[in-house]
């Protein structure tokens, strides 16, 4: 008998554009984290519809290269690049200060930095907490707050999008630093909807599943290089990987015109995977024994 599972169907093509040309010609769209991985897919897909785009890292060499390759892009409006560390309230605005003189003020924000790393909860320093709470919640704080002031202060519209995570819904064992963070992030998705709203300013949320990229944290990446594969796409209901351009697909439609009515809602694009339950439940494997790690001793 045929086998009838065949998943869903594989995405457009890359360089294909899920609106119309041009949508965002004569717009300003900042991303952090934008050097690298699904922040630089998702400049790329902005870049596309015609945005002038700043895209910010903490790494000066990722940022020259993502820059020529932004500006390469067919359709592509102006690219700059600027070195920020969210977690500093005076870089962030220094950040938009370069955007607005260069560019204009920014229409559109993508809090896309983060910083992750797998850890049972019992071995988290005081610093390791800090630096993936500063970052991932913090700084995306940081980045919005500025955002949000500048267009309250101009009386303009704007659009925030947030990358999430599932687990800010389910937890996350092995990542209580960042699902504590991705928490606090949706949170202020919901929170500043209802508070920015009567001002013209949307927030959303957006939350990639697995999509291989460079950005991958240590765990992701040797799972994946461990499994057969195509052992990846067989653990996803989709029955394959995300691709980075179906994230950027639904950042640009989420901060686009077609999309004014929508604020407040978190969009997870991975499949169903995080909605994924079995009939038998797996054995407990305890986090420090999936880290390989031994026992805890303080």
């Amino acid at each position: 008998m045929e086998n009838p599972l065949h998943g869903l169907p594989a995405p457009p093509a890359l360089g294909a554009a899920a609106l119309p040309p041009g949508t965002y010609a004569g717009q300003v769209v900042l991303v952090t984290g934008g050097g690298t991985g699904l922040g630089k897919a998702i400049a790329a897909e902005f870049a596309r519809l015609g945005a002038d785009v700043v895209i910010a890292s903490r790494r000066a060499e990722q940022l020259k290269a993502a820059r020529e390759e932004l500006a390469a892009v067919p359709g592509a409006g102006r690219v700059s690049a600027a070195v920020c560390d969210i977690r500093d309230p005076e870089r962030v605005a220094e950040v938009f200060d370069a955007a607005q003189a260069a560019f204009g003020l920014p229409d559109v924000l993508v809090n896309n930095a983060a910083a992750n790393f797998p850890s049972p909860a019992e071995d988290l320093s005081p610093n390791a907490w800090r630096a993936v709470v500063d970052i991932t919640l913090t700084g995306t704080w940081f980045m919005t707050r500025e955002f949000g002031r500048r267009h309250l202060t101009a009386g303009t519209p704007g659009s925030i999008v947030n990358i999430g995570a599932s687990y800010a819904w389910t937890g996350g064992p092995g990542f209580a630093h960042s699902s504590a963070a991705k928490a606090g992030v949706k949170n202020l998705v919901e929170t500043l909807a209802v508070e920015w709203g009567p001002y013209g300013i949307q927030i959303n949320g957006l939350v990639p599943g697995l999509v291989p990229h460079a950005d991958m944290t240590e765990d992701i990446r040797d799972g994946l290089e461990r499994a057969a594969p195509d052992a990846k796409d067989a653990r996803q209901p989709a029955l394959r990987v995300g691709a980075p351009r179906e994230l950027g697909w639904a950042a640009t439609f989420l901060a686009s015109p077609y999309a004014r009515f929508i604020t407040g809602h978190t969009l997870v694009v991975d499949g169903a995977n995080w909605q994924r339950r079995s009939v038998v439940n797996p054995e407990v494997v305890p986090v420090r024994t999936q880290l390989g790690r031994g026992p805890f001793a303080s």
